[in-house]
Formats: C-alpha cells, sequence, structure tokens
C-alpha cells in the first residue's frame, strides 16, 4: 500500500508532535495505549517486525512504535490500513471510534463537552471571531500566525478540533447561543481577501439559525465592561451555571454565584450597548460589499 514518497513521507511525519498524547490527558492515555497494544500483538502474531509493517502500510519505523507504546495518537488512514494489512476484518478500524474521542487536546475536549451540555450559551469575543463561528481557512490562518510556531501537524489538528466544536448548532433540541463581536475582527482580512469574505459569509449563515442571536458591537461605542477580554457563559439543564471572563478571577471558569452574577451582568451590559441583532447582519452585509 506504499507509494513512491509516500513511506518518506508519513516517516517524516512520525517526529511531529501535534499528535502525542498530553502528558496530563490520563483518559487519553488510556486509549492510546490499550490500541497501541492490540495492534503490537497483532503486529507479531502476523510475524513481522516494526520496520516491515511501517513500510508495507506507509509509514515509518519510529512512528509505528510510538503508536504500539501509547506515545502518539493514529490517525485514521494508519488504522485502516493496519486492519488490511494484518486482515483484522474491520476490527482495527473499529477502533477509530475510540481514537477520535480523544484525538483533540484535552482542554478542547472538556469545552467541546460542556458546550454540547448546555442549554444556553453567550459568548462576547473582543480581539476575534469566536471559534464555534470561524470557517476553517480562518482557524488555520490564525493558528499558523502563532509565535513560537506550531507545526503542521499541530497545526491540522487544533483545527479540526476546533471545527468539532461546531457540532452544537447540530444538536436537537438546539440550545439558543449569543454571540457579540467586536467590529475590528471582522474587518480584519485573516487569510485573505477570499477567506475573508466567505468568513463574513458564514456568519451570515450561522446567524440565520433560529437559535442563534449575533450582534456587533461598533468600534465607535463607548467603553464597555469587556474590553479586558473575551466573557463566556454556559448554562445547563439542572439550572447550574458556568462561566469565564478574561479580566475577572484570574480567567479561572468559576461556577460561584456571585461570580456568575458579575458575568452576567457585565455580558447583559455589552449587549444592550451593541446593535441589534437585525442591524448587525446588515452590518456584515455593509463590509461584504465594500471590497
Amino acid at each position: 500500500m506504499s507509494v513512491d514518497g509516500e513511506a518518506v513521507r508519513n516517516a517524516a511525519e512520525s517526529d511531529e508532535s501535534g499528535w502525542e498524547v498530553e502528558p496530563d490527558d490520563d483518559w487519553g492515555a488510556a486509549v492510546i495505549a490499550t490500541v497501541g497494544r492490540q495492534l503490537k500483538l497483532r503486529r507479531e502474531a502476523a510475524g513481522l517486525r516494526a520496520a516491515e509493517f511501517g513500510a508495507a502500510i506507509g509509514y515509518g519505523e519510529d512512528l509505528v512504535y510510538k503508536i504500539e507504546g501509547g506515545k502518539r495518537i493514529p490517525r485514521r488512514e494508519y488504522l485502516d490500513r493496519a486492519d488490511e494489512l494484518l486482515k483484522a476484518d474491520g476490527l482495527i478500524s473499529a477502533t477509530w471510534d475510540d481514537v477520535k474521542k480523544v484525538r483533540y487536546p484535552k482542554k478542547v475536549r472538556e469545552l467541546g463537552k460542556l458546550e454540547s451540555q448546555a442549554v444556553e450559551i453567550g459568548v462576547y469575543e473582543c480581539n476575534s471571531i469566536n471559534g464555534l463561528l470561524q470557517t476553517e481557512d480562518h482557524a488555520r490562518a490564525l493558528f499558523q500566525a502563532a509565535q513560537p510556531p506550531y507545526s503542521p501537524d499541530e497545526v491540522e489538528r487544533m483545527v479540526a478540533a476546533r471545527m468539532a466544536r461546531q457540532s452544537v448548532f447540530d444538536r436537537d433540541p438546539a440550545p439558543p447561543i449569543h454571540f457579540v463581536l467586536e467590529e475590528a475582527p471582522l474587518r480584519r482580512q485573516v487569510g485573505g481577501t477570499m477567506a475573508w469574505r466567505q468568513q463574513l459569509e458564514h456568519l451570515l449563515e450561522v446567524a440565520s439559525l433560529h437559535n442563534v442571536t449575533l450582534q456587533v458591537v461598533r468600534t465607535n461605542t463607548e467603553a464597555h465592561p469587556g474590553l479586558d477580554g473575551r466573557i463566556e457563559l454556559l448554562k445547563f439543564e439542572d439550572g447550574s451555571a458556568m462561566g469565564r471572563s478574561d479580566g475577572a478571577f484570574n480567567g479561572r471558569p468559576t461556577l460561584d454565584p456571585k461570580h456568575l452574577r458579575v458575568l452576567e451582568l457585565r455580558y447583559g451590559t455589552i449587549r444592550a450597548q451593541a446593535l441589534s441583532p437585525r442591524e448587525s447582519l446588515d452590518f456584515i452585509e455593509q463590509l461584504l460589499g465594500e471590497k
């Protein structure tokens, strides 16, 4: 299953760090260690050395050892190629159902889980477009602009994780989701003109969903309590809530009712100073017409 150049490409990728298991991700490490042991037992039962096995499926020997040792998260194509070579009748490929749950960074998984459980979500963003609203190209351009730079593998892993969080829009019943964005990030042409226009069009598309409200704060608006950074508010079915703000409580998530009232007051004040939802969509359409 190796094509000229394919084995070399994947061997080089084996040194990338983007798919490594995070040190504090105990559950993820346990899942990947179990999958790795299964792969090693099947490879050895087939009488293949790691180098032979890697060459046959188009990956480097070093990557094979890392995956079998539970140090690296295998991609889906790796599992599918191993399944075919080892004649596992789909049993190796089926482990992807477990692997895909831990392929994203722990913090992203935890945030995605909370968003999937929330019955109401409120977000204010000061310096960027919220991740739930980003297109793939927009997210990739942001990650590629980071310093120190991420490896290409890390960038793709984080982009995939950010896109996966957007499954919150597919929930049924759909939770009310409120977004407040600043004007300046909407004007920033992240990824170039085409990617920027696609991002604005995507905002209009998401804002048209019956459960989504999007508001824009114009740059010429007076000072408001969100200038210290983003605010996130999640409410759950049992009546509990969680909130976080870059400018309050050391930026850490809080469940304290007193803290939550402060965040809700700040968020409500910002929404009151923003354009109405209809005016906000008109403004985004106006931006699209300027270029």
